[in-house]
């Protein structure tokens, strides 16, 4: 099994150790993973701000970068969607506008291969128990891709409930979005604002030491809005609780 590590734009500059962290879980799985260095940004920030002709550039470099590779190991649920969902829209529109089928081919191919964490954890390694420790009350927030384009359902929720030490914590009106989205939180800074106060109180509500997700992304905007609260609960990716051990622990909890 050849696996690749897609680490992600937002993890790669800001959150180094989620990926880390990946690599550590996985290997204590017994799973060789790879690093392409060739590997770039998805596309997602152009997409989703409507540059789709600027998009497909990075849709032909991540099926370079990946090429040969049973799985592909995302620990971001909006590229993991990225790829998953929108790449074959890509690829249509291209057909639709009489530029060939290109596209529409490398996205039937890279995306049966491309995986959020949880999901190749759960369908493809078939383990719920990963040996982790981390003796601290959890809240899991479900982010919007993970939820809605992925379907990502109870895995997260799984893998938490075996991690030894740790107490999960149910987060109210946990469907909500935590008002990050991306561009949204820049061009609707108001609405974004006021939809992470909703989210930082309902984690308040919870008491939990700890607020997890499978987007650093949508946790740098809660954790932003929690820390400017003078809130206890920290932000912490779930590759990072998944890596944690008694013998070396991750998270950044003391």
């Amino acid at each position: 099994m050849r696996v690749a590590l897609f680490v992600t734009c937002v993890n790669d500059t800001l959150y180094p150790r989620t990926g880390q962290a990946v690599v550590t879980l996985l290997e204590r799985l017994g799973v060789d993973v790879d690093f392409p260095e060739g590997q770039t940004c998805c596309g997602q920030p152009q997409f989703n701000t409507g540059y789709r002709h600027a998009t497909e550039p990075l849709v032909h470099r991540y099926a370079r970068a990946f090429e040969g590779y049973d799985h592909i190991v995302v620990p971001s649920g909006s590229c993991a969607a990225m790829v998953r969902d929108n790449y074959p829209r890509i690829g249509a529109k291209a057909e639709r506008e009489g530029r060939g089928t290109e596209l529409s081919e490398i996205a039937a191919d890279v995306v049966p291969h491309t995986w959020e964490l949880t999901e190749f954890l759960v369908d493809v390694l078939g383990v719920t128990d990963v040996g982790a420790w981390f003796p601290h009350t959890v809240t899991y927030h479900p982010t919007c891709h993970g939820l809605r384009m992925l379907g990502l359902g109870e895995r997260p929720r799984k893998l938490l409930e075996q991690v030894r030490g740790l107490e999960l914590k149910e987060l109210p009106q946990a469907e909500e979005c935590c008002g990050f989205g991306g561009t949204f939180a820049v061009k609707n800074a108001a609405v974004s604002t006021e939809m992470g106060l909703d989210k930082a109180r309902h984690i308040e509500e919870t008491g939990a030491r700890a607020v997890c997700t499978v987007d650093n992304s949508c946790l740098m905007h809660i954790g932003g809005t929690l820390s400017r609260q003078g809130a206890e609960a920290r932000p912490v990716h779930l590759a990072e609780i998944l890596a944690s051990t008694e013998e070396h622990p991750y998270g950044g909890l003391s």
